[in-house]
């Protein structure tokens, strides 16, 4: 027997409405934000970094300043979706809405995987220790995949945003590995 019980926005692809665009973008600021921790441990300039041996395929050092912030827009705008996705109705006198249980654990690990991107710089370039930097993308990574499997239980578009950033973090390791490796 089918449901009679409307399918939720993300079911439907439902486009955002006003408010909800405005909280998508302004999530993608926010991680942008966040992810600017890191900018004061990278260091190009630095003697030790000057001093190392890059692989062949190390991408000209703007496309780290082209590629981040994008990447970052895309994942604020892909935790918004869940949020707006998993919502299941108002609270009390017009409070906030309660999560869904699959959208409470995507949000969660989103936040875990963010603060363990976030943490990459300092190990790598402020304790300058590309072998421990590996160790932190080897968390990151199934963390990013765990959070696509999430998102998409809440909302297909929400996980399709963080594909291009799952495809960064796996380039990213290969750079971090070819420097450990070179030096």
């Amino acid at each position: 027997m089918a449901s009679t019980d409307p399918p939720s926005p993300a079911v439907r692809g439902r486009l955002p409405d006003r408010r909800d665009a405005l909280l998508v973008v302004a999530a993608a600021v926010a991680v942008n934000l966040i992810g600017a921790v890191g900018v004061p441990f990278t260091a190009t300039e630095s003697a030790w970094f000057a001093g190392l041996e890059l692989p062949a395929y190390y991408p000209p050092g703007w496309a780290f300043g082209v590629v981040w912030p994008v990447l970052y827009a895309l994942i604020g705008a892909a935790a918004a979706l869940v949020y707006l996705g998993g919502r299941e109705g108002e609270g009390r006198a017009g409070g906030a809405a309660r999560l869904a249980r699959d959208a409470r654990i995507g949000l969660a690990l989103f936040g875990v995987q963010l603060v363990v991107n976030v943490a990459w710089s300092p190990v790598f370039w402020g304790l300058e220790r590309p072998d421990l930097g590996l160790v932190v993308l080897g968390l990151l990574l199934p963390l990013v995949v765990a959070t696509i499997a999430a998102f998409d239980r809440v909302d297909r578009r929400a996980a399709l945003l963080l594909v291009p950033y799952l495809a960064w973090v796996c380039f990213a390791t290969a750079l971090n590995y070819g420097i450990w490796a070179l030096n």
